[in-house]
C-alpha cells in the first residue's frame, strides 16, 4: 500500500445507530448539502428584493420531487437490476437499498422547482440563477456521503492519491487484487465543484461592474447573468465535469449506449442545454431583468426585507447582479435530490 493514498473510512461509520433507528451517514451528508444550497440561494434571492425564506418553501418541493426524479433515473440506466427473471419488481421503489442518481434529481427538482415558483410568486429563472452556486455547494458537500460507502471511484492507479477501497465493499471490482488503489472521484468532483463556484462568481462579480461602469457613464446596462444565464453556465460547467468523470469510473451495471456510458450521454445533454439557455434568453431578454418576481405577484409591502450582498445595489437596480461575496460560502457545498443514505450514487 502506498505511503500517501487516501484511506476510507471504516464501514461503521457509514451508519449511526440509535435504538432502533439507523441513520445513514450519506443522508447526513445530502441533508448538509441541502441546508447550504438554501442558505445560499436564499441569500442571494434576498438581496435580488425576495423576501426571507423562499429559497426553503421552493426546497419543500423540490426535494422530494427531486428523490422521485434520482429513483427513476437510476432505474432506467441499470434496467439489468431491476428486470429479468426473479427479480423483486418491488425493488423499482426500495430506494432505501441503494441506487439514486444526481441527474434524475435534476430533472425532478426542476419540477419542483416550477411549481414552487408557482406558488410562491417568483420567477422560474430568478431562482435558477440564484440556485446555482448553492447547486454546485451541495453536490460537493454529498460526495463526502460517496466516501463514506466507499463509492464513486474510477478505475485502477498508481498515483499518490489513490483511494483505498476494501476488498469486501460491494462496488470493489471482481477479480481485482486486493490493495488496488482507485481514482478518488468523489474528490476529483468535489474539487471541480468547488472550483466551479468560484468561476461562476467571479464571472458574475465582473458582469456586475462592467453594468456599474456602464450605467455611471450613462449607457445602458445588460441583462448580466440573468433570466437563466447563471443556471445555463451552471449546466455547462457541470456537465463538462461528469463527461470526463464518467468515462474513468467503475460502475459495473450502468447502461451504456453504443458502448458509452448513460451519464456521458445525458452530461453532453446537459451542456448543449446550458448553450441553448444562454443563447436563446440572451435573444429573448437582452435587458436587465426588472424583479425576481412574476409580474403581478410582488409583495404589497414596497419596504420588504432586502440583504445587499458585496456592495451591490438593492434589487431592481442595473448594478446588482446578486452575487455571494463571502469565502464561507463559496467554500460551502444538493445534492438537492440525490436521495438517501443510500449506496450506489450517480
Amino acid at each position: 500500500m502506498l505511503p500517501a493514498s487516501i484511506p476510507s473510512p471504516d464501514p461503521v461509520w457509514s451508519q449511526i445507530h440509535l435504538g432502533p433507528l439507523t441513520i445513514h451517514t450519506y443522508a447526513l451528508c445530502l441533508l448538509a448539502g441541502i441546508a447550504a444550497a438554501a442558505y445560499i440561494t436564499d441569500r442571494r434571492l434576498r438581496a435580488r428584493g425576495a423576501a426571507p425564506g423562499l429559497a426553503l418553501d421552493i426546497a419543500m418541493w423540490a426535494v422530494p420531487i427531486g428523490i422521485v426524479g434520482a429513483r427513476i433515473y437510476h432505474v432506467l440506466t441499470h434496467l439489468g437490476d431491476f428486470t429479468g427473471p426473479g427479480v423483486d419488481p418491488w425493488a423499482w421503489v426500495r430506494i432505501w437499498e441503494g441506487g439514486n442518481a444526481l441527474f434524475g434529481s435534476l430533472l425532478g427538482g426542476a419540477v419542483g422547482v416550477w411549481i414552487g415558483c408557482r406558488l410562491t410568486g417568483l420567477r422560474f429563472w430568478s431562482f435558477a440563477d440564484a440556485l446555482a452556486p448553492g447547486l454546485l455547494a451541495a453536490q460537493a458537500i454529498g460526495r463526502l456521503g460517496n466516501y463514506v460507502n466507499q463509492e464513486l471511484f474510477g478505475l485502477p492507479t498508481t498515483l499518490p492519491w489513490g483511494l483505498e477501497i476494501r476488498s469486501d465493499a460491494p462496488m470493489f471490482p471482481v477479480g481485482t487484487p486486493e490493495g488496488t488503489l482507485f481514482h478518488p472521484l468523489f474528490l476529483y468532483e468535489m474539487i471541480w465543484n468547488l472550483i466551479g463556484i468560484a468561476l461562476l462568481l467571479a464571472i458574475e462579480r465582473r458582469v456586475v461592474r462592467r453594468n456599474e461602469a456602464l450605467l455611471a457613464d450613462g449607457g445602458t446596462p445588460g441583462a448580466g447573468l440573468r433570466w437563466g444565464r447563471m443556471f445555463g453556465l451552471y449546466l455547462i460547467w457541470y456537465g463538462l465535469g461528469r463527461s470526463w468523470l464518467e468515462t474513468i469510473r467503475i460502475d459495473p451495471t450502468s447502461d451504456a449506449p453504443l458502448g458509452v456510458p448513460a451519464n456521458v450521454w445525458t452530461s453532453g445533454v446537459a451542456i448543449l442545454l446550458g448553450i441553448a439557455i444562454i443563447v436563446l434568453q440572451g435573444r429573448r431578454h437582452p435587458e436587465p431583468e426588472p424583479s425576481v418576481y412574476q409580474p403581478g405577484r410582488e409583495p404589497e409591502d414596497e419596504d420588504a426585507e432586502t440583504e445587499p450582498e458585496n456592495g451591490t445595489e438593492p434589487a431592481g437596480s442595473a448594478a446588482d447582479d446578486g452575487s455571494v461575496s463571502t469565502a464561507s460560502e463559496s467554500a460551502a457545498t444538493a445534492e438537492p435530490a440525490e436521495a438517501n443514505g443510500s449506496s450506489e450514487s450517480k
